[in-house]
């Protein structure tokens, strides 16, 4: 019941080998011209910086905090030094400069002493700097491009993965075989449009480029977020009710209704999406800074792409061989807690890009993995929506139990 039909299995390497061509033929595109060391772009982001302290001293508060956001856009972004320290260091290094830079403006905003707002300046420009060394530090070779690379793919293709993994195989798992096309074409829509949206985003230069891509890449997570909780909520109903009583690959098969195709397609979509456009980025700033080895940023890429495939493969592997209420159940686990990941990222987006504020909260770490930020506007809506996901587990699970027919209990 399990096993991928004709179709199937003809559609997904149709998919894949699209896919590989329309990023390939996008990443072969010329890319922007780096700076000559991550030293000399920290320098210059280290004058901007002063300048903007200059004007803030001068009492012209929105025009020394539009000169912070010309450093993170202009520079930190733009020239894919945020990223290629999320690659070479942390994410979580990335996310701590990300947050001085809104809290050097926050102080602006608040009217803080200039000595206040002087050391929140020197603290970012101090941490661009040590980057900056380390990244040249590395040098260039063959094995540190090639992890680069690797590094990217892998981080953020991860999580679309798992999401469109795990729809398939329940889709798979409870005989809907039918439906699994629509979420392929979901997720083949999504790529489609990353490409196009990273061309758009190359084409228009300026800070509302890099403020337009954060407030569009939060608003996506938060969309997901509400799509992910719902489609998850919708498979652990249908499992345990199902599951109970003792029919659930017909009951689930009948459940999936054309209202739900579309909800499973668009949560593919979605997962695509929210990471396409970023990795073709993430790439053309490893090419622009990359002087020799290119030939390993590609082998990286296949390489990361393969165990991606792997990762696929392995989820359906363990659909075949998991029982039926311990997989549907795992899997609505899975998307709940990535709806709990994509609020703190989607906030973290929105809040880069100057839509929602930041309040730091002490002694609270970056997981960037897990979307866990050091910030009350992060943690409250995810502790939240723990909360209702927990709520709406138990829920379900005793709703299927009252609804289990007498002598089906197991």
């Amino acid at each position: 019941m399990s096993r991928v039909t004709k179709n199937d299995g003809r559609f997904r390497p149709r998919l894949l080998a699209f896919a590989n061509i329309l990023l390939m033929l996008f990443l072969a595109q010329p890319v922007f011209a780096a700076f000559d060391s991550w030293g000399d772009m920290a320098s210059e982001m280290g004058a901007v910086i002063d300048d903007a302290f200059g004007i803030y001293a001068a009492g012209n508060i929105e025009g020394a905090k539009k000169r912070v956001d010309d450093a993170y856009y202009g520079y930190y972004e733009k020239y894919g030094f945020e990223k290629t320290v999320m690659a070479y260091i942390s994410g979580s290094r990335a996310a701590q400069v990300e947050y001085q830079f809104s809290a050097a403006k926050k102080l602006m905003t608040a009217g803080a002493p200039q000595g206040e707002v002087r050391a929140a300046l020197d603290d970012l420009a101090r941490f661009l700097a040590e980057d900056a060394a380390r990244l040249d530090g590395k040098g260039e070779s063959a094995l540190g491009v090639f992890l680069g690379s690797l590094v990217i793919i892998t981080r953020e293709g991860f999580e679309a993965i798992l999401i469109v993994g795990a729809i398939v195989a329940y889709l798979l798992k409870g005989g809907n075989k039918k439906s699994v096309p629509p979420v392929y074409w979901g997720s083949l829509a999504a790529l489609v449009l990353s490409v196009v949206m990273a061309f758009v985003l190359n084409a228009i230069a300026g800070t509302a480029t890099g403020q337009g891509q954060e407030i569009l890449e939060g608003v996506t997570m938060l969309v997901a977020v509400g799509v992910l909780f719902y489609v998850s909520n919708w498979m652990v109903s249908k499992a345990e009710s199902a599951a109970w009583a003792g029919y659930i690959e017909s009951k689930v098969s009948a459940s999936v209704t054309r209202g739900s195709v579309f909800s499973l397609a668009f949560a593919a979509f979605l997962a695509v999406f929210r990471e396409g456009a970023e990795t073709i980025l993430f790439y053309q700033a490893l090419l622009a800074q990359t002087q020799s080895h290119v030939g390993m940023i590609w082998l990286g890429l296949g390489v990361g792409a393969a165990l991606l495939v792997v990762i696929y493969i392995l989820i359906r592997a363990l659909s075949i061989r998991l029982p039926l209420k311990p997989f549907f159940l795992g899997t609505s686990i899975l998307l709940f807690v990535m709806s709990v990941t994509f609020v703190g990222n989607g906030i973290k987006e929105l809040q880069e890009g100057n839509l929602i504020g930041v309040t730091p909260v002490a002694g609270v770490g970056s997981v960037d993995i897990l979307g866990i930020y050091p910030t009350l506007e992060t943690l409250i809506p995810q502790g939240i929506l723990l909360a209702v996901t927990i709520v709406t587990f138990v829920w379900q699970l005793r709703r299927g139990k009252k609804l289990e027919p007498t002598g089906q209990r197991t």
